[in-house]
């Protein structure tokens, strides 16, 4: 079973995160991909990838990640947040994250650390880990 990783943007952030995948896009097709509605398509138009699409995060996109996470279908998560703009969905961003600290879920809410999770992903697709 490939690695399942999740991936959030909030709308100020959208951009670094279609950059980013582009940067381990050879590592990412590695994997199966979950994202939030507006990130998911467009990360999939992006860069070709097959991306299970959820709602967007303020229709309950964030939950619907967070219930495959708690049932274990995800493995790690990269959720660029915007610390900057308050979000109405801010109590489902604070579950999400509140679960991948349940389930010891790798999560990334800033691109230092996406890019810190995302090369020991490379380093295990390449099979070095």
């Amino acid at each position: 079973m490939s690695t399942r990783v999740a991936l959030i943007a909030h709308d100020h952030k959208k951009d670094d995160i279609v950059k980013l995948t582009g940067e381990y896009l050879e590592t990412l097709r590695h994997c199966e991909i979950v994202a939030t509605g507006t990130t998911g398509s467009r990360i999939a138009e992006a860069h070709g990838l097959d991306v299970q699409r959820m709602l967007s995060g303020p229709h309950g996109g964030d939950l619907q990640i967070g219930a495959q996470l708690a049932e274990g279908n995800v493995d790690m998560v990269i959720f660029l947040r915007d610390p900057m703009t308050p979000q109405p969905h801010e109590p489902d961003i604070n579950a999400l994250v509140r679960a991948c600290d349940v389930h010891n879920v790798p999560c990334a809410t800033n691109i230092s650390t996406a890019r810190m999770i995302l090369d020991a992903l490379t380093l295990r697709v390449a099979g070095r880990v």
